[in-house]
């Protein structure tokens, strides 16, 4: 049981080490003199643009929360009434079947 997990969690640990391999590389690359660790102006305006780009992703998700939650609202209301719309039909059924 547990080599049958081991084998189904492999391929994602084998992407989170590619994916922490990344992230050092980008990190040293950061830090290097070409990176933002040198202040160049260059490198500023790159780290600007991620910034602005991060505030548009982040109010878009928000935005996205904002409307799950609206509609999370919605589904309720709609399965409340629809449980009282099948206790009606089946209260009619049974009136009529016994007339």
């Amino acid at each position: 049981m547990a080599a049958g997990r081991q084998e189904a969690l492999k391929p994602f640990e084998e992407r989170a080490s590619d994916a922490e391999t990344r992230l050092a590389k980008l990190e040293t690359l950061l830090l290097s003199k070409d990176g933002l660790g040198s202040g160049s102006k260059t490198s500023s305006a790159a780290a600007k643009d991620v910034l602005s780009k991060l505030d548009a992703v982040s109010a878009e998700c928000l935005a996205e929360k904002e409307k799950n939650r609206k509609l999370t609202m919605e589904n309720e209301k709609l399965q409340y009434r629809i449980s009282h719309l099948i206790r009606a039909v089946k209260e009619a059924d049974s009136k009529q079947k016994s007339l």
